[in-house]
Protein backbone atom coordinates (compact mmCIF):
# COMPACT_ATOMS: atom_id res chain seq x y z
CA UNK A 1 0.00 0.00 0.00
CA UNK A 2 2.84 2.40 0.92
CA UNK A 3 4.64 1.71 -2.37
CA UNK A 4 1.43 2.38 -4.28
CA UNK A 5 0.92 5.70 -2.47
CA UNK A 6 4.52 6.69 -3.21
CA UNK A 7 4.03 5.85 -6.88
CA UNK A 8 0.93 8.04 -7.03
CA UNK A 9 2.72 10.83 -5.15
CA UNK A 10 5.72 10.75 -7.48
CA UNK A 11 3.44 10.92 -10.51
CA UNK A 12 1.73 13.99 -9.07
CA UNK A 13 5.14 15.59 -8.45
CA UNK A 14 6.15 14.88 -12.04
CA UNK A 15 3.10 16.81 -13.22
CA UNK A 16 3.58 19.74 -10.85
CA UNK A 17 0.26 19.04 -9.12
CA UNK A 18 1.39 19.11 -5.48
CA UNK A 19 1.12 22.66 -4.05
CA UNK A 20 4.14 24.16 -2.26
CA UNK A 21 1.98 24.63 0.83
CA UNK A 22 1.79 20.83 1.08
CA UNK A 23 5.28 20.05 -0.19
CA UNK A 24 7.22 22.25 2.22
CA UNK A 25 5.89 20.75 5.49
CA UNK A 26 6.22 17.24 4.05
CA UNK A 27 9.87 17.92 3.18
CA UNK A 28 10.53 19.28 6.69
CA UNK A 29 8.95 16.15 8.17
CA UNK A 30 11.17 13.95 5.97
CA UNK A 31 14.24 15.90 7.10
CA UNK A 32 13.35 15.25 10.73
CA UNK A 33 12.81 11.59 9.88
CA UNK A 34 16.34 11.48 8.45
CA UNK A 35 17.68 12.93 11.69
CA UNK A 36 15.95 10.19 13.64
CA UNK A 37 17.39 7.54 11.30
CA UNK A 38 20.99 8.69 11.75
CA UNK A 39 20.69 9.06 15.53
CA UNK A 40 21.73 5.81 17.25
CA UNK A 41 20.70 7.02 20.69
CA UNK A 42 23.95 8.08 22.36
CA UNK A 43 27.26 9.77 21.59
CA UNK A 44 29.07 6.46 21.91
CA UNK A 45 26.72 4.62 19.55
CA UNK A 46 26.82 7.46 17.02
CA UNK A 47 30.63 7.55 17.13
CA UNK A 48 30.89 3.79 16.67
CA UNK A 49 28.54 3.96 13.66
CA UNK A 50 30.58 6.81 12.20
CA UNK A 51 33.87 4.89 12.51
CA UNK A 52 32.26 1.87 10.87
CA UNK A 53 31.00 4.08 8.03
CA UNK A 54 34.48 5.57 7.53
CA UNK A 55 36.09 2.13 7.41
CA UNK A 56 33.47 1.13 4.87
CA UNK A 57 34.35 3.93 2.44
CA UNK A 58 38.08 3.29 2.93
CA UNK A 59 37.51 -0.29 1.79
CA UNK A 60 35.80 0.71 -1.47
CA UNK A 61 37.71 -0.02 -4.67
CA UNK A 62 36.57 3.08 -6.60
CA UNK A 63 36.74 6.78 -5.83
CA UNK A 64 33.19 7.35 -7.11
CA UNK A 65 30.13 5.28 -8.04
CA UNK A 66 27.51 5.91 -10.75
CA UNK A 67 29.30 8.91 -12.29
CA UNK A 68 27.11 8.58 -15.38
CA UNK A 69 24.03 9.03 -13.17
CA UNK A 70 25.35 12.35 -11.85
CA UNK A 71 25.61 13.57 -15.44
CA UNK A 72 22.13 12.35 -16.27
CA UNK A 73 20.55 13.88 -13.16
CA UNK A 74 22.45 17.20 -13.07
CA UNK A 75 25.37 17.92 -15.32
CA UNK A 76 24.17 17.09 -18.82
CA UNK A 77 20.71 18.53 -18.38
CA UNK A 78 20.11 21.28 -20.96
CA UNK A 79 22.64 24.05 -20.36
CA UNK A 80 20.12 26.69 -21.44
CA UNK A 81 17.64 25.47 -18.84
CA UNK A 82 20.25 25.40 -16.07
CA UNK A 83 21.45 28.90 -16.92
CA UNK A 84 17.86 30.15 -16.72
CA UNK A 85 17.75 29.09 -13.05
CA UNK A 86 21.23 30.07 -11.90
CA UNK A 87 22.78 33.48 -11.41
CA UNK A 88 24.91 35.28 -14.02
CA UNK A 89 28.05 33.38 -12.97
CA UNK A 90 26.25 30.01 -13.34
CA UNK A 91 27.33 28.94 -9.85
CA UNK A 92 25.56 25.62 -9.15
CA UNK A 93 26.52 25.51 -5.48
CA UNK A 94 25.93 27.43 -2.28
CA UNK A 95 26.31 31.21 -2.47
CA UNK A 96 26.97 33.66 0.37
CA UNK A 97 24.40 36.05 1.90
CA UNK A 98 26.04 37.80 4.89
CA UNK A 99 23.12 40.22 5.40
CA UNK A 100 20.39 38.12 3.77
CA UNK A 101 19.56 41.03 1.48
CA UNK A 102 22.04 40.24 -1.29
CA UNK A 103 20.94 39.50 -4.84
CA UNK A 104 21.89 36.12 -6.28
CA UNK A 105 24.61 37.78 -8.37
CA UNK A 106 26.07 39.51 -5.30
CA UNK A 107 25.92 36.25 -3.33
CA UNK A 108 27.72 34.38 -6.12
CA UNK A 109 30.56 36.93 -6.13
CA UNK A 110 30.84 36.98 -2.34
CA UNK A 111 31.28 33.20 -2.20
CA UNK A 112 33.72 33.16 -5.11
CA UNK A 113 35.76 35.87 -3.39
CA UNK A 114 35.74 33.89 -0.15
CA UNK A 115 37.39 31.00 -2.02
CA UNK A 116 40.11 33.33 -3.28
CA UNK A 117 40.82 34.51 0.27
CA UNK A 118 40.65 31.11 1.97
CA UNK A 119 42.67 29.32 -0.72
CA UNK A 120 45.27 32.14 -0.57
CA UNK A 121 45.13 32.73 -4.29
CA UNK A 122 47.29 35.22 -6.16
CA UNK A 123 48.06 35.95 -9.79
CA UNK A 124 50.53 33.73 -11.60
CA UNK A 125 49.52 30.40 -10.05
CA UNK A 126 48.73 27.16 -11.87
CA UNK A 127 45.22 26.34 -10.60
CA UNK A 128 43.02 23.24 -10.99
CA UNK A 129 39.25 23.57 -10.58
CA UNK A 130 38.34 19.97 -9.75
CA UNK A 131 34.71 19.31 -10.70
CA UNK A 132 34.29 22.66 -12.45
CA UNK A 133 30.56 22.50 -13.23
CA UNK A 134 29.41 25.20 -15.64
CA UNK A 135 32.63 27.13 -15.07
CA UNK A 136 31.64 29.70 -12.46
CA UNK A 137 34.95 29.42 -10.60
CA UNK A 138 37.20 28.66 -13.59
CA UNK A 139 35.96 31.69 -15.52
CA UNK A 140 35.97 33.95 -12.46
CA UNK A 141 39.57 33.05 -11.63
CA UNK A 142 40.71 33.35 -15.25
CA UNK A 143 39.40 36.92 -15.33
CA UNK A 144 40.61 37.88 -11.84
CA UNK A 145 44.07 36.37 -12.28
CA UNK A 146 45.09 36.89 -15.95
CA UNK A 147 48.65 35.60 -15.39
CA UNK A 148 47.35 32.33 -13.91
CA UNK A 149 46.69 29.16 -15.85
CA UNK A 150 43.24 27.76 -14.97
CA UNK A 151 42.46 24.10 -15.68
CA UNK A 152 38.95 22.77 -15.10
CA UNK A 153 38.12 19.07 -14.81
CA UNK A 154 34.53 17.95 -15.43
CA UNK A 155 32.87 14.65 -16.27
CA UNK A 156 30.39 16.42 -18.56
CA UNK A 157 31.04 17.16 -22.23
CA UNK A 158 28.21 19.72 -22.38
CA UNK A 159 29.75 21.68 -19.51
CA UNK A 160 33.05 21.85 -21.42
CA UNK A 161 31.26 23.20 -24.50
CA UNK A 162 29.60 25.92 -22.43
CA UNK A 163 32.80 26.97 -20.63
CA UNK A 164 34.89 26.97 -23.82
CA UNK A 165 32.29 29.19 -25.53
CA UNK A 166 32.03 31.52 -22.53
CA UNK A 167 35.82 31.86 -22.29
CA UNK A 168 36.05 32.67 -26.00
CA UNK A 169 33.26 35.25 -25.73
CA UNK A 170 35.09 36.96 -22.85
CA UNK A 171 38.46 36.86 -24.56
CA UNK A 172 39.97 34.56 -21.90
CA UNK A 173 42.90 32.51 -23.18
CA UNK A 174 44.13 31.13 -19.83
CA UNK A 175 41.39 28.49 -19.37
CA UNK A 176 41.57 24.82 -20.35
CA UNK A 177 38.68 22.43 -19.67
CA UNK A 178 39.25 18.67 -19.60
CA UNK A 179 36.41 16.15 -19.77
CA UNK A 180 37.33 13.08 -17.72
CA UNK A 181 36.26 10.75 -14.91
CA UNK A 182 38.14 11.39 -11.67
CA UNK A 183 38.17 7.62 -11.11
CA UNK A 184 40.61 7.12 -13.95
CA UNK A 185 42.07 10.49 -14.93
CA UNK A 186 45.67 11.40 -14.16
CA UNK A 187 47.78 14.41 -15.10
CA UNK A 188 50.90 12.24 -15.61
CA UNK A 189 53.43 14.37 -13.77
CA UNK A 190 51.78 17.76 -14.19
CA UNK A 191 51.40 19.64 -10.90
CA UNK A 192 49.37 22.58 -9.60
CA UNK A 193 50.00 25.37 -7.09
CA UNK A 194 46.37 25.31 -6.01
CA UNK A 195 43.56 22.81 -6.39
CA UNK A 196 40.01 23.88 -5.55
CA UNK A 197 37.00 21.58 -5.50
CA UNK A 198 33.50 22.97 -5.08
CA UNK A 199 30.67 20.52 -4.27
CA UNK A 200 32.25 17.57 -6.05
CA UNK A 201 33.15 15.50 -2.98
CA UNK A 202 29.47 14.73 -2.35
CA UNK A 203 29.56 12.49 -5.44
CA UNK A 204 32.61 10.61 -4.15
CA UNK A 205 32.97 7.48 -1.98
CA UNK A 206 36.58 6.49 -1.21
CA UNK A 207 38.06 9.70 0.20
CA UNK A 208 41.41 8.06 0.95
CA UNK A 209 41.95 7.30 -2.75
CA UNK A 210 40.64 10.72 -3.77
CA UNK A 211 42.80 12.69 -1.33
CA UNK A 212 45.84 10.61 -2.35
CA UNK A 213 45.22 11.47 -6.01
CA UNK A 214 44.78 15.16 -5.22
CA UNK A 215 48.02 15.15 -3.19
CA UNK A 216 49.88 13.66 -6.18
CA UNK A 217 48.69 16.59 -8.32
CA UNK A 218 49.93 19.29 -5.91
CA UNK A 219 53.32 20.78 -6.74
CA UNK A 220 55.89 19.16 -4.43
CA UNK A 221 58.26 22.13 -4.49
CA UNK A 222 58.09 25.78 -5.41
CA UNK A 223 58.32 29.30 -3.98
CA UNK A 224 54.77 29.01 -2.60
CA UNK A 225 53.38 26.02 -0.67
CA UNK A 226 50.86 24.14 -2.80
CA UNK A 227 47.38 24.07 -1.24
CA UNK A 228 44.09 22.23 -1.68
CA UNK A 229 40.75 23.96 -0.88
CA UNK A 230 37.44 22.11 -0.60
CA UNK A 231 33.84 23.36 -0.40
CA UNK A 232 31.24 20.70 0.35
CA UNK A 233 27.78 20.50 1.87
CA UNK A 234 27.56 18.40 5.01
CA UNK A 235 25.72 17.32 8.12
CA UNK A 236 27.13 18.75 11.34
CA UNK A 237 28.16 15.36 12.80
CA UNK A 238 27.09 12.32 10.78
CA UNK A 239 28.07 11.08 7.29
CA UNK A 240 25.68 8.86 5.34
CA UNK A 241 25.06 7.51 1.86
CA UNK A 242 22.14 8.37 -0.41
CA UNK A 243 20.71 4.90 -1.07
CA UNK A 244 18.27 4.07 -3.87
CA UNK A 245 15.69 2.99 -1.30
CA UNK A 246 15.88 6.32 0.54
CA UNK A 247 13.18 7.90 -1.57
CA UNK A 248 12.69 10.61 -4.16
CA UNK A 249 15.85 12.70 -3.63
CA UNK A 250 18.23 9.73 -3.73
CA UNK A 251 16.55 8.27 -6.79
CA UNK A 252 16.14 11.44 -8.83
CA UNK A 253 19.16 13.59 -7.93
CA UNK A 254 21.79 11.83 -5.80
CA UNK A 255 22.21 8.27 -7.04
CA UNK A 256 25.58 7.15 -5.68
CA UNK A 257 25.83 10.31 -3.59
CA UNK A 258 27.20 10.99 -0.12
CA UNK A 259 26.34 13.36 2.70
CA UNK A 260 29.68 14.04 4.42
CA UNK A 261 29.91 15.09 8.04
CA UNK A 262 31.61 18.41 8.73
CA UNK A 263 34.68 16.68 10.13
CA UNK A 264 34.81 13.81 7.62
CA UNK A 265 37.89 14.89 5.65
CA UNK A 266 39.93 15.12 8.84
CA UNK A 267 39.88 11.30 8.96
CA UNK A 268 41.62 11.11 5.57
CA UNK A 269 44.94 12.87 6.15
CA UNK A 270 47.15 10.03 4.90
CA UNK A 271 48.59 12.22 2.12
CA UNK A 272 47.36 15.72 2.99
CA UNK A 273 47.61 17.77 6.19
CA UNK A 274 44.69 19.88 7.40
CA UNK A 275 45.41 23.58 7.91
CA UNK A 276 42.03 25.19 8.63
CA UNK A 277 38.26 24.60 8.45
CA UNK A 278 35.21 26.82 8.33
CA UNK A 279 31.44 26.24 8.69
CA UNK A 280 28.91 28.19 6.62
CA UNK A 281 25.34 28.11 7.96
CA UNK A 282 22.82 26.15 5.93
CA UNK A 283 20.73 29.32 5.77
CA UNK A 284 23.01 30.50 2.95
CA UNK A 285 22.25 27.40 0.90
CA UNK A 286 18.55 27.71 1.66
CA UNK A 287 18.53 31.27 0.31
CA UNK A 288 20.57 30.21 -2.73
CA UNK A 289 18.06 27.52 -3.62
CA UNK A 290 15.09 29.82 -3.01
CA UNK A 291 16.66 32.22 -5.52
CA UNK A 292 17.11 29.38 -8.05
CA UNK A 293 13.47 28.40 -7.54
CA UNK A 294 12.28 31.97 -8.09
CA UNK A 295 14.28 32.20 -11.31
CA UNK A 296 12.93 28.87 -12.55
CA UNK A 297 9.37 29.99 -11.81
CA UNK A 298 9.95 33.32 -13.55
CA UNK A 299 11.11 31.45 -16.66
CA UNK A 300 8.52 28.65 -16.57
CA UNK A 301 7.32 28.90 -20.17
CA UNK A 302 10.82 29.02 -21.67
CA UNK A 303 12.11 26.39 -19.24
CA UNK A 304 9.38 23.90 -20.10
CA UNK A 305 9.89 24.45 -23.82
CA UNK A 306 13.66 24.00 -23.52
CA UNK A 307 13.42 20.75 -21.55
CA UNK A 308 10.76 19.37 -23.91
CA UNK A 309 13.08 20.14 -26.85
CA UNK A 310 16.07 18.65 -25.00
CA UNK A 311 14.13 15.44 -24.23
CA UNK A 312 13.14 14.98 -27.87
CA UNK A 313 16.75 15.56 -28.95
CA UNK A 314 17.75 12.71 -26.62
CA UNK A 315 15.14 10.38 -28.13
CA UNK A 316 12.61 10.80 -25.31
CA UNK A 317 9.09 12.18 -25.26
CA UNK A 318 8.16 15.78 -24.51
CA UNK A 319 6.50 14.46 -21.38
CA UNK A 320 9.92 13.43 -20.03
CA UNK A 321 11.05 17.02 -20.49
CA UNK A 322 8.05 18.30 -18.52
CA UNK A 323 8.83 15.78 -15.76
CA UNK A 324 12.41 17.08 -15.60
CA UNK A 325 11.15 20.65 -15.20
CA UNK A 326 8.91 19.80 -12.25
CA UNK A 327 11.54 17.53 -10.69
CA UNK A 328 14.05 20.39 -10.66
CA UNK A 329 11.43 22.61 -9.10
CA UNK A 330 10.88 20.11 -6.27
CA UNK A 331 14.65 19.67 -5.96
CA UNK A 332 15.26 23.40 -5.43
CA UNK A 333 12.39 23.57 -2.96
CA UNK A 334 13.70 20.52 -1.08
CA UNK A 335 17.25 21.92 -0.90
CA UNK A 336 15.89 25.17 0.52
CA UNK A 337 13.88 23.46 3.25
CA UNK A 338 16.61 20.91 4.01
CA UNK A 339 19.34 23.47 4.70
CA UNK A 340 17.03 25.91 6.50
CA UNK A 341 16.09 23.29 9.13
CA UNK A 342 17.03 24.20 12.71
CA UNK A 343 18.19 27.65 11.63
CA UNK A 344 20.86 26.26 9.30
CA UNK A 345 22.71 24.49 12.11
CA UNK A 346 21.88 20.89 11.12
CA UNK A 347 23.09 20.76 7.54
CA UNK A 348 25.38 23.40 6.08
CA UNK A 349 28.59 23.92 4.13
CA UNK A 350 32.16 23.10 5.11
CA UNK A 351 35.28 24.82 3.78
CA UNK A 352 38.70 23.20 4.26
CA UNK A 353 42.30 24.02 3.46
CA UNK A 354 44.95 21.29 3.16
CA UNK A 355 48.61 21.12 2.19
CA UNK A 356 50.64 18.25 0.81
CA UNK A 357 52.05 16.10 3.60
CA UNK A 358 55.79 16.64 4.02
Amino acid sequence: MTDRLLEVGYKLLDRGLVPDTILRPVIRALCRQRLREIDHGSYGANYEAKMKWIEGVRARTKIADLTEKANEQHYEVSTSFMLSCLGPYAKYSCCLYPTGKETLEEAEILMLESYCEKARLQDGLDILDLGCGWGSLSLYLAQKYPKSKITGLSNSSTQKVHIDNAAKARGLTNVEIITADVNTHDFHGRHFDRILSIEMFEHMKNYKLLMSKVASWLRPDGPEEALFFVHLFCHKTTPYHFEEGDGWMAQMFFSGGTMPSHDLLLYFQDDLTHIQSWYVSGKHYAQTSEDWLRRQDANTKAGLAELEKDAVAKGLSEEEGRKAFFRFRVFYLAVAEFFALNDGQEWGVGHYLFKRKA
